[in-house]
């Protein structure tokens, strides 16, 4: 590590810190690519943790969104007809696999497939 490097550790903001965190995970985890990274209408693997979970229905049909965030951007997760998926929750690692589209400019993966991941320390 530079002094350079040691510097600016030193003078992040927690959420700099945070962001670098989640990049190395998400790098560590096998076949997955940077959210920054993505392209409209491709299928990609993304590795990162729940930032929300929503149940929001979607014309009359109840639907499960989440935010998940890999240190580079977040991505949508959209579960359609599902009211709760166990394991789940805001603060969970998750892998997820789709086809990602663009929903009001912002990348989202309906019905991921997806693994639940160990949290820090499990």
């Amino acid at each position: 590590m530079t002094l350079r490097d040691a510097l600016q550790k030193a003078v992040a903001s927690q959420a700099e810190i945070e962001a670098d965190e989640e990049r190395a995970d998400a790098l560590r985890a096998t076949g997955c690519v940077p959210v920054a990274n993505v392209s409209h209408r491709r299928r990609a693997s993304i590795s990162g943790v729940l930032r929300s979970v929503t149940l929001r229905p979607r014309e009359g049909t109840p639907a499960l969104e989440a935010e998940l965030y890999d240190g580079s951007g977040t991505i949508d997760l959209v579960w359609l007809g599902r009211r709760s998926i166990g394991g789940v929750e805001p603060g969970r690692r998750l892998k997820v696999e789709g086809l990602v589209c663009s929903l009001a400019g912002r990348p989202t993966i309906y019905n991921p497939r997806y693994e639940l991941r160990p949290r820090p320390g499990e």
